[in-house]
């Protein structure tokens, strides 16, 4: 349960959190003075019932799980059962419990459907049962996560937190869930959702637990180039990383025997070996300018550059609307939209009037390429180069819509999937329509 501890409270450090309320009965009309009174009177002896269960237990751990178990037994409805399925799940845990544990873990799930502590402490519980069940609803309780994650943008971060720190945690917390996320698919035989995920996580964060995952996928897939490339890049990394800690004397096993499986000896394996490090260690070849068009005065003066690096001139655009999403490999949200965006700007095709760009924002730009090989979407990538600064971006992702002036007629900033594409095109429509 280390792991999900280790993760979650990296997730609170990214997003505010808004109390979740349980409320045991659902609301009606207001109760009679009768009925009042006899549920107080309940209320009241279910309080001391659980004071006595937890009293008479004293110190003794067993003793407290058996007479809370039957408290909660006796008062399914408790107010206090929430708290009650909390001890439970804690102290089961400490006397190595685990179907106990589990058992109020997703009790108390069923209730705060919104927890996500206790999803991921389901997990790692899960994930040692192993049967299939098991870890169909522990793959679905970390999707549950992930979406969430994805989901939130930096608008949400709490006020002491900078906008470097929220973005460096989410990434962390992306990484790590798509780790589980494939090593849980591994396990259930899914290896092309498994290998996906797994290069999610990689992709995201650099990381020494995806490298050898994905280096056991390959060796169970029969590559052996590929797995002495992963083992390679997960001896080179930090032992420690963002989906856990790995034991690099195993890796440095695993190397050697896919090498000597190759080549028949260790030779050439230690320049390998030096081959990843120095790779990992290189600093990434970001070739920003220092001011990007920076004597730009209006969107039309900007040069961007498309994903080989040509320049890609706006003044040709002047006349025409200028559909501009902004967004970055590390924004869970543009995941989401761009592929929707691909749609729209498809159903466009041929229109001389209109022309779509998604602009990118990360820092390091050496991130699009292989960001887009990956994941594939399609549409017309450029780096924002600036134009993102001078649009007053502030959160991604955000849509915006020029007119042929160059003049914003549309801005929405995040993304809700409802609605969207409506919202979008009768907005294209309406800048369309407007005079040359």
């Amino acid at each position: 349960m280390r792991f999900a501890g280790f993760l979650i409270s990296t997730f609170l450090f990214l997003v505010v959190q808004t109390p979740v309320f349980c409320q045991d009965r659902a609301p009606s009309a207001p109760p009679s003075k009768s009925a009042g009174d006899s549920d107080a009177k309940r209320d009241a002896e279910a309080a001391l019932e659980l004071q006595k269960a937890i009293g008479t237990a004293g110190n003794d751990r067993a003793a407290l799980v058996r007479n809370l178990k039957d408290y909660v037994q006796r008062f399914p409805d408790a107010p206090r059962r929430v708290a009650v399925y909390r001890a439970l799940v804690e102290s089961c845990g400490q006397l190595r419990d685990n179907d106990c544990s589990l058992e109020y873990a997703e009790r108390l799930i069923a209730i705060e459907p919104n927890d996500y502590e206790m999803m991921m402490l389901a997990v790692d519980m899960l994930k040692q049962q192993g049967n299939d069940a098991s870890l169909t609803r522990a793959g679905g309780y970390v999707s549950r996560v992930l979406d969430h994650i994805q989901k939130s943008t930096s608008d949400q971060r709490p006020p002491r937190v900078s906008l470097p720190e929220w973005q460096e945690n989410h990434e962390t917390v992306l990484a790590a869930l798509y780790f589980q996320l494939g090593q849980i698919e591994n396990s259930q035989h899914n290896y092309d959702a498994g290998l996906r995920d797994l290069q999610m996580s990689f992709s995201i964060r650099a990381n020494a637990s995806a490298a050898e995952a994905l280096g056991e996928l390959a060796e169970l897939r029969q590559d052996p180039p590929k797995a002495i490339e992963e083992y390679s890049l997960a001896f080179a990394l930090p032992e420690a990383g963002p989906a856990g800690k790995v034991d690099r004397r195993e890796i440095r096993r695993k190397l050697g025997n896919v090498w000597r499986q190759v080549h028949g000896s260790e030779q050439g394996l230690a320049e390998q070996m030096l081959s990843s490090y120095d790779h990992l260690a290189a600093p990434p070849a970001i070739e920003n300018p220092a001011m990007p068009n920076k004597g730009a005065k209006n969107t039309f003066d900007f040069v961007l550059r498309r994903i080989d690096g040509s320049p890609l001139p706006l003044a040709p655009f002047k006349g025409k609307i200028l559909v501009l999403s902004f967004w970055a490999t590390w924004c869970g949200p543009c995941r989401e939209l761009e592929p929707v965006l691909g749609q729209v700007e498809k159903s466009y095709q041929g229109n001389s009037n209109l022309a779509f760009f998604a602009a990118n924002t990360d820092e390091d730009q050496t991130l699009m390429a292989p960001f887009l090989a990956r994941v594939k979407w399609d549409v017309t990538a450029v780096h924002a180069d600036g134009l993102d600064e001078f649009l007053k971006v502030a959160t991604l992702p955000t849509v915006l819509i020029l007119d042929r002036e160059g003049k914003i007629v549309y801005r929405i900033s995040g993304y809700s999937p409802v609605g969207f594409p409506e919202s979008l095109n009768a907005a294209i429509q309406a800048a369309l329509g407007s005079p040359k």
